[in-house]
């Protein structure tokens, strides 16, 4: 039973990167595996150094859980149809473990992570249509029924964000799909479509995306590779920072990009992004929407994602010089402090300004 579980193994293609248990006083135990001390990486740099011995977690703010792992599990809508499905079995997601919770992705989950044993959910065989999947979503989460509560879980990929996702393949690749939440504009998708357009015109770097039968919005999955799934970690699970309620605050998140990638470049990147989050009005800019991959032990910044116009916070989750509601100033301090150079700053924001606006006006 996995109630009987104590701990997992944490394995990156096939290979044991080591032990994570839960001790007594409910703070999660990690060591990494011998083998993995000599051929492996840091899978999370601040919180978990490459080092023999074993390694204690905070209790706050994941329950006793390392924010690396924490990020396997699902968030939001996959949280939400998990908890549903336990309780309808006569199990409650609350009296779990992080390690029985991390059962319940095994090698399910996104990123190159899987743990074992492996207690996920059965897969289930459904071939709907996107429009009958929306359907089911929006009947789901309004509470009119309990039906198809797992094949839309197992179509989740245990992805996380408020938003309903499916995984989706075709001969292009490899796709995480969106769909309308029940308090979204009914053009959801095409917004997001509109702004990605619009991040990349002023230097941002996405992933492949495309409008599927001109409504659903589908980013190419950034954690496959060849066919190869890559080690992904958001902010919140590097620097073990939760987003309820969201305090992180752009000068971390930019020093956090230095330390991992050394490159002035995607330091610059990262600020790009900021800048392009106050000019759209993107309050949802919190610490799991922003990504780093590692691959043979080099930190890169992930493709940017969840870029819309999402103002229902009021501020910005991740504050700009510790406001909420920034001027040019506030995101200069922010990058100058990085060393950026002032001049440097004004060009990138002037720029962003300059295409935001532009299209904006196309738009109307």
């Amino acid at each position: 039973m996995i109630t009987d579980v104590q701990s997992v193994r944490v394995m990156y293609h096939d290979t044991k990167v080591g032990t994570l248990s839960v001790g007594t006083n409910q703070r999660c135990l990690f060591e990494y595996d011998k083998r993995w001390l000599t051929d492996g990486f840091s899978i999370s740099p601040l919180k978990l150094p490459l080092k023999p011995g074993l390694m204690m977690s905070n209790y706050f703010p994941f329950n006793g859980n390392f924010g690396v792992f924490e990020d396997s599990l699902p968030g939001g809508y996959g949280e939400y149809l998990l908890r549903k499905m336990l309780k309808k079995s006569g199990d409650n997601y609350e009296a779990l473990t992080p390690v029985q919770r991390l059962c319940l992705v095994g090698c399910s989950g996104m990123g190159a992570l899987t743990y074992e044993p492996d207690f996920q959910l059965p897969p289930i065989s459904w071939q709907g249509s996107f429009d009958q999947m929306q359907q089911m979503v929006l009947d789901v989460l309004s509470e009119k029924t309990e039906e198809n509560m797992d094949a839309l879980f197992f179509k989740s990929g245990n992805s996380g964000g408020a938003r309903p996702k499916c995984i989706y393949s075709d001969k292009e690749g490899h796709w995480l799909v969106k769909f309308r939440h029940p308090y979204d504009p009914k053009n959801i998708g095409e917004l997001e479509y509109y702004y990605n357009q619009m991040a990349r015109q002023c230097g941002i770097i996405v992933p492949d995306f495309k409008l599927i039968e001109g409504k659903y919005f589908a980013s190419r999955r950034f954690d496959i590779e060849k066919g190869q799934r890559l080690h992904v970690v958001t902010a919140s699970g590097l620097l073990d920072e939760s987003i309820n309620p969201p305090k992180m605050d752009y000068h971390s998140l930019l020093q956090l990009t230095g330390f991992l990638t050394q490159s002035p470049d995607e330091v610059e990147q990262q600020f790009r992004r900021m800048v392009f989050n106050v000019a759209i009005g993107n309050f949802d800019d919190h610490a799991r929407n922003f990504s780093f991959i590692c691959c043979d032990g080099k930190w890169t910044l992930s493709p940017a994602y969840d870029l819309t116009n999402d103002n229902t916070l009021g501020e910005h989750a991740t504050t700009i010089n510790y406001k909420g509601i920034p001027t040019n100033e506030d995101m200069i301090v922010v990058g100058t402090n990085i060393r950026i150079s002032r001049s440097r700053c004004q060009e990138i924001i002037t720029e962003i300004n300059d295409v935001v606006n532009d299209k904006s006006q196309q738009a109307q």
